[in-house]
């Protein structure tokens, strides 16, 4: 699989990306909080941070084939102003709610404690690639037992496993998680991969604007996928290298977290361009 990873800012480098070649963009975006990431890129409020996404989406969107999709992380601070932009320029598909499963402890008194992040899940058209087999959760063995009457019998649905829901509970990256690298707002592979899965046909190209510690390259490479991404800063852009060429090296686990990820034992073959 082919991997374009370009140490320059998205809106430097996004030029080098054809028009109408991409099938999937996942974006992590700075959310506006005010976070070190080694510059200034998350001191972005209010209507300049909405100002700031138009920009984004105006750079990328053209490059999304017509039957492409887009997932969005963002935080409930910029959510509503930005999805509803996003809104006059695709179809929104779903708003996900991502469970981070923190513990309670300590948090705000003032308010209730913020445990959740945003996806916005859209695309160019109603015509858009959606594999819901490849992500379907299996049925336990419980509820199979009580769905045993004739009329469940021989159902693809039972047999398959179910839709994944728009809630989505998966633990947030600790320190001590073997997954975590040196990122601050990393994401699970799990999250990326289901992504991945679903909205990008195999041998289709998957960009990631704000590549940080480059998991939506190792979800995508790891399941057959192409990929290109930028990120500013060289600290990440390494990182994000790294794991890539660990996915190569034979003996090397693709650490794909999917139901139904594919076993690596001679390493997943990886053509890396890296433009530093």
């Amino acid at each position: 699989m082919n991997a374009d990873l370009q140490n320059l800012d998205l809106f430097e480098g996004v030029s080098r990306i054809e028009d109408g070649s991409v099938d999937l963009i996942i974006s992590d975006p700075p959310y506006g909080l005010g976070k070190d990431y080694g510059n200034d890129s998350d001191h972005v409020y209010g209507q300049d941070y909405v100002d700031f996404s138009r920009r984004w989406l105006d750079a990328v969107l053209p490059k999304m084939k017509p039957d492409g999709s887009m997932y969005v992380f963002l935080s409930w601070q910029h959510s509503p102003e930005v999805f509803s932009l996003f809104k006059t320029r695709m179809t929104m598909l779903n708003e996900i709610i991502w469970d981070r499963r923190v513990p309670s402890m300590g948090g705000s008194t003032r308010r209730y404690s913020s445990v959740h992040d945003n996806i916005g899940f859209f695309a160019r058209s109603r015509n858009h690639y959606f594999d819901l087999d490849s992500i379907r959760i299996p049925y336990d063995a419980a509820t199979k037992k009580a769905r045993s009457r004739s009329i469940f019998v021989g159902k693809k649905w039972l047999e398959v496993g179910y839709n994944p829901k728009d809630l989505w509970s998966v633990s947030r990256l600790h320190r001590q998680d073997p997954e975590r690298a040196d990122h601050p707002t990393q994401k699970p592979l799990e999250l990326v991969e289901r992504m991945v899965l679903a909205s990008c046909p195999p041998g289709g190209l998957v960009l990631d604007p704000f590549m940080g510690s480059g998991t939506t390259a190792v979800a995508a490479l790891a399941h057959g996928r192409c990929f290109a991404g930028f990120e500013i800063n060289p600290e990440y852009f390494a990182i994000a290298q790294e794991r890539v060429l660990a996915l190569s090296r034979p003996g090397t686990k693709a650490q794909a977290k999917s139901p139904r990820r594919r076993k690596n034992t001679a390493g997943v073959p990886v053509s890396l361009i890296a433009v530093e």
